[in-house]
């Protein structure tokens, strides 16, 4: 994806700039299978894997190009110490939770490691200690306490205050023998092997409907059908949700800046600080003289919801946050990646709801998809084939836990409703097309509808529906990514409509407009 402003970077994400491999076809007519899933990040790859290498028949389907959606964006830390989870964990669900939650992130980072030599997969492969660390002496505390949470919970975790970076730090959470890799080569390789075992990959095929039975039947927008047995909707918010997991799911969104740092730099570990708005570091692999690209992600925020030039802003305030902590450094790269956070901190891996006995749903990884992705495969590969996991209720999408949840539920559905109804009020977009200027967008009202119009470089009106295909949330531009996106649920369109993220699986409708209006 390439951006409209910033501070002189002009790439994507680093590791889409990786082969694509193999171009896969579309669906082009009716597929029968035993296992369909619906997605081709990590989650949905690692479940197809997982079962095709049991033996059982599996098809695979993406809208876009396997691996390079969320999963082509993110950090790619893999990692059982995921900031100050376990506390809260241990609040909300137990004790005994917690060391479940921590055993299952914990075979997921060692799976990996496996699997890679396994098949004999590069994918730069490294162990690195991981840190939660705080700048602020008053929150020492609330650090030591997530240590005693997590070790409690049977991590390796300890409170240090001797950490590795290059700028002032009161302490940390430590856990040793993390890791970190490039998630596209493996991944990549994952897929190859997938085809090997017998499962087949469809690329450029969006699944639009689902219809539960005995067998499924999933439909394409191109208007063919796949039916299985089971089904697994592995497609990061899911763009099937019968067991209304919207209202309990928040989308965020990070930046990411990169660039090489001069050799003897690396600090030696990932580390994370809830502080600043987020701030995220990491190293990886750049070139052949030592060097490394450092990997630094932060300011959050819910898409849809920031003002025109906001978002190139925050991209300059990370990458400025990074130059001066990080002497020499250049930046070269920057990509932004979305994920969603449930109201109890766990994800949702398991059967879509509580009726359905062939449907399963992997969602709410809140900024840890590579070891949930993981994981996720896992837990529903072993379920279709009849085991149930220790961890299988802790995770189970139809929990729900009223009176702990209901703080979060009630603040999230009020930020939903505040976009329903506040975003329809007078004044609060363009009056008029002329006050669009070159690569902005606006909503605009035109005969009593509003639209979404976007001036490219050249001045040319590009106008679709403003209204999201999902829940009907009015969408709002991102001049930075030229994207429209929903603040209500995190569906994202490029400019001509197409969707570019769910749940949304229909674009917005293009529309005519002239100037002036």
């Amino acid at each position: 994806m390439s951006f409209a402003s910033g501070s002189g970077a002009v790439s994507g994400s680093l590791w889409m700039e990786y082969a694509p491999g193999p171009a896969r076809p579309a669906v082009d007519g009716p597929v029968e299978t035993e296992v369909a899933v619906v997605g081709g990040g990590i989650a949905g790859l690692c479940t197809a894997w997982e079962l095709a290498r049991a033996g059982h028949q599996v098809v695979l389907v993406e809208a876009d190009r396997i691996a390079s959606g969320v999963t082509g964006h993110t950090t790619a830390k893999l990692s059982a110490l995921h900031g100050l989870v376990y506390a809260d964990i241990a609040r909300i669900h137990g004790a005994r939770a917690a060391r479940l939650y921590a055993h299952s992130q914990a075979i997921a980072v060692d799976k990996v490691a496996g699997v890679s030599e396994e098949l004999g997969i590069d994918c730069e492969w490294e162990r690195q200690p991981a840190y939660t660390y705080t700048g602020d002496p008053a929150k020492a505390d609330q650090l030591r306490e997530e240590a005693e949470a997590a070790r409690a919970a049977g991590l390796d975790a300890s409170y240090v205050t001797d950490v590795p970076l290059p700028f002032p730090v009161v302490g940390a959470v430590k856990v040793e023998n993390q890791a970190q890799f490039h998630p596209r080569k493996y991944l990549l390789g994952l897929a190859a092997d997938l085809e090997v075992l017998g499962g087949r990959i469809f690329e450029r095929t969006r699944v639009t409907q689902l219809k539960e039975g005995s067998p499924c039947e999933l439909t394409t927008s191109a208007g063919h059908t796949i039916r299985a047995k089971e089904v697994v909707v592995a497609t990061h918010y899911p763009v099937f949700d019968r067991a209304l997991l919207f209202t309990r799911l928040e989308p965020k969104r990070e930046l990411v800046v990169a660039g090489p740092l001069p050799a003897g730099q690396d600090p030696g570990g990932m580390f994370l600080t809830w502080e600043e708005n987020t701030r995220s570091v990491r190293t990886a692999p750049y070139g052949e003289d030592g060097r490394r690209m450092l990997i630094v992600t932060g300011e959050k925020f819910t898409p849809g919801t920031v003002d025109e030039g906001e978002v190139g802003a925050r991209f300059d305030t990370l990458a400025t946050w990074a130059r001066e902590r990080f002497d020499g450094l250049e930046i070269t790269h920057r990509w932004a990646t979305q994920d969603n956070v449930t109201t109890d901190k766990v994800p949702y891996v398991g059967r879509l709801h509580a009726g359905s006995r062939h449907v399963y749903v992997a969602t709410g990884f809140a900024g840890w998809g590579m070891s949930n992705g993981v994981m996720a495969g896992d837990l529903i590969a072993a379920r279709i084939r009849g085991r149930e996991p220790a961890w299988t209720s802790l995770y189970d999408p139809v929990r729900l836990h009223p009176v702990r949840e209901a703080p979060a539920m009630l603040r999230l559905q009020a930020q939903v409703g505040k976009h329903f109804i506040g975003d329809r009020l007078p004044g609060a977009h363009a009056d008029s097309t002329t006050d669009i200027p070159r690569g902005g967008g606006a909503v605009v009202r035109v005969g009593g509808r509003r639209l979404a119009v976007h001036r490219d470089a050249a001045g040319s009106l590009h106008a679709v529906s403003a209204r999201c295909t999902h829940l009907g949330c009015l969408v709002h531009f991102n001049d930075d990514e030229r994207a429209w996106e929903c603040p209500c649920h995190g569906s994202r369109f490029d400019v001509d409509g197409k969707v570019v993220q769910g749940p949304a699986v229909r674009p917005l409708e293009q529309m005519d407009v002239e100037e002036d209006e």
